[in-house]
């Protein structure tokens, strides 16, 4: 079969490559993949080696079941599914039943790829936050993947929202999508914040923390900015306050079926800023760390003439 490939001689460090079909244990099944979503990680993964050179990339894929687990459990043949699992990026992905929600014909398959990664750290994080209602939340990177579900998430939730983007263009939006202010960087942000989920890292984290209000807490999702964070003297001593790093964890199918769920009813957005064939990964991948996707990359590993 077909798949995506970690190669560091590549453009993106990622290319196309026949490679073997996958290994499907009892608790498995084969999901013919339609479409996935690329995702910063992704492409740190197929750069820094933890993903060895020749091993499929990829974490988010929805497409369609075509064996189903031998152990009798998941979804039968022909189910509609959506999945976060390890070599994702091929024509072919074996999938622990736990790892994977139904999708209702309601939902568009495509869009279904852009939960697993985004969608599930957002709403794990929210989870972690305990009860945000009433609270004032700031979220950074506000118009990537994960920040666009944070926001909305958040504000379903009963918070009030800041989503703080790189320019008022990547800003659009999202006040339709929940956020009660939208700012550039941090500017025009005033103390206090009772919550901080952070994308960017490096310098913009250092000045949430300053934000945050006594018995506050920042989560550090992600680090797109790739620069170091340096914290002046003495900026942690001082009334209790938190910051904690974040890694999606447990088996993500339940916190899928949620998102599905929340999509299905008309209270989860999912916006597709870069979207094209899976042979043009390199393209989405420049356009990715070039900051000019809001929302998520989706590429199709099935063209519109292969689906029925």
């Amino acid at each position: 079969m077909r798949a995506l490939i970690a190669d560091p001689s590549a453009t993106a460090a990622v290319r196309l490559a026949d490679v073997a079909e996958p290994v499907v244990g009892p608790g498995h099944v084969v999901v013919e993949v339609h479409h996935v979503s690329l995702n910063y990680g992704d492409l740190n993964d197929a750069r820094s080696g933890r993903v060895p050179p020749g091993a499929v990339l990829g974490s988010d894929l929805a497409g369609t079941v075509v064996r189903a687990a031998a152990d009798g459990s998941g979804p039968a043949v022909g189910v509609r599914v959506v999945a976060l699992t390890s070599a994702a990026f091929a024509q072919h992905a074996a999938v622990e039943v736990s790892a994977l929600a139904e999708v209702p014909e309601s939902v568009d398959l495509a869009e279904a790829a852009a939960l697993p990664v985004a969608g599930v750290a957002a709403l794990q994080a929210l989870r972690a936050a305990g009860a945000v209602q009433g609270m004032r939340v700031l979220v950074t990177g506000a118009s990537g993947g994960v920040g666009r579900f944070a926001v909305q998430l958040a504000s379903n939730a009963g918070a009030s929202v800041i989503a703080s983007v790189g320019s008022l263009a990547r800003g659009q939006e999202l006040a339709l999508a929940g956020a009660d202010e939208v700012v550039v960087g941090l500017k025009g942000v005033h103390p206090p914040i009772d919550l901080v989920l952070d994308n960017v890292g490096g310098p913009q984290m250092v000045a949430a923390w300053e934000l945050l209000a006594p018995g506050g807490t920042l989560h550090s999702i992600g680090w797109t900015s790739g620069e170091p964070a340096v914290f002046p003297a003495y900026s942690t001593v001082g009334p209790p306050k938190s910051l904690t790093s974040f890694l999606i964890g447990g088996e993500p199918g339940a916190d899928l079926a949620t998102l599905v769920q929340l999509v299905a009813e008309g209270l989860l957005n999912i916006k597709i800023g870069w979207r094209g064939p899976w042979e043009q990964v390199a393209q989405a991948a420049e356009a990715l760390v070039g900051r000019r996707v809001s929302g998520k990359a989706v590429l199709d590993v099935r063209s519109a003439a292969d689906q029925p």
